[in-house]
């Protein structure tokens, strides 16, 4: 019998937990300590009107990783604090009048060096990044903004960085060179020593008739000719042979990246955000987000986010955001 969707909800809500792994969150727990190390960082929180964000950009400050201005509609904002027994008496709170006025008004705090990332709360992407991307008062780059999944998947040996599942929807090439650079620089910044960058598709061999095949070796050789630096580089290659050694040796293939890659760039929005959930939800995975390619990191999260993720998300801009500094 179908469930109906109440009870579809329930059970997604209690799904079977994934193995248990005595490293759990390990990689995130690193994340956090390397920013505990370093000044936190101040957040505009960009409405803050639902438990999940309030609670975990408190967490955060809890936990010296960053300073939140709440910026959002001050009696829900309080209502929120109130069910949760969170005295938000002592942090600035940047009143506005609806969710999109939260996102106008955080990224001004940008535009105005007030904060140095921004959070998004209890409103839709398109809205941050809506005011993000505006033509005269959003907080672009000459970079192509993307996405980064850093995904914290239990006994595997690195954190995955899965880029990009979540702004992008169809990247040309010319995209995704700074698909591509903005995740070396995420995985300089958290501290990968060796940044093995694998160009997804469903193949390892160049195939006309697969778009994402040549574009996979185009970008290779961009990296070859120094057009993209800090990383090697290695595709098309496919998912098994880019993070397994036994896949790639089956497949005879050669080379630094195959087995061991840590960055894996997906052809498309779709294909990486199957990705990114299929490890969430099938292999235990954690999920932490961020946005590159603006003036400041963006730390996108969602309700289905665990605090282990929430907080991971903000000590990643924590990271990056001291990369800019030092740069």
């Amino acid at each position: 019998m179908a469930l109906g969707r109440a009870s579809r909800h329930a059970a997604g809500m209690n799904r079977a937990p994934p193995p248990a792994s005595e490293h759990r969150h390990e990689k995130y727990q690193h994340l956090i300590a390397a920013a505990q190390r370093l000044p936190p960082i101040t957040v505009a929180v960009v409405h803050p009107c639902d438990d999940v964000s309030l609670h975990g950009a408190i967490e955060a400050q809890r936990l010296g990783l960053i300073a939140p201005i709440l910026v959002g509609p001050p009696a829900r904002i309080q209502g929120v604090a109130d069910a949760l027994g969170i005295d938000i008496s002592a942090l600035p709170l940047i009143a506005s009048l609806h969710s999109h006025d939260s996102a106008a008004k955080a990224v001004a705090l940008v535009r105005q060096a007030k904060a140095q990332a921004l959070m998004k709360g209890s409103l839709h992407t398109d809205e941050v990044m809506g005011a993000v991307v505006a033509h005269d008062t959003g907080i672009r780059t000459e970079r192509r903004i993307s996405h980064c999944f850093i995904m914290d998947v239990p006994d595997h040996r690195d954190p995955l960085i899965i880029t990009d599942a979540a702004v992008n929807i169809a990247p040309t090439l010319e995209d995704k060179i700074d698909i591509v650079q903005n995740a070396i620089d995420l995985a300089r910044a958290i501290g990968l020593p060796d940044i093995r960058v694998a160009i997804l598709s469903a193949m390892e061999t160049v195939n006309p008739k697969v778009p994402s095949t040549i574009e996979a070796a185009a970008l290779c050789k961009m990296a070859d000719r120094g057009q993209i630096t800090g990383a090697t580089l290695d595709g098309p290659l496919a998912l098994d042979n880019a993070i397994d050694l036994d896949a790639a040796a089956i497949k005879h293939i050669v080379s630094p990246v195959a087995g061991h890659a840590n960055v894996l760039v997906v052809p498309d929005l779709v294909s990486g955000n199957i990705l990114a959930k299929s490890l969430s939800f099938l292999a235990g995975a954690d999920s932490a987000g961020i946005v590159l390619g603006a003036q400041v990191p963006i730390i996108l999260t969602s309700r289905a986010d665990s605090l282990p993720a929430r907080l991971a998300s903000c000590a990643v801009a924590s990271l990056m955001a001291a990369a800019k500094r030092r740069a």
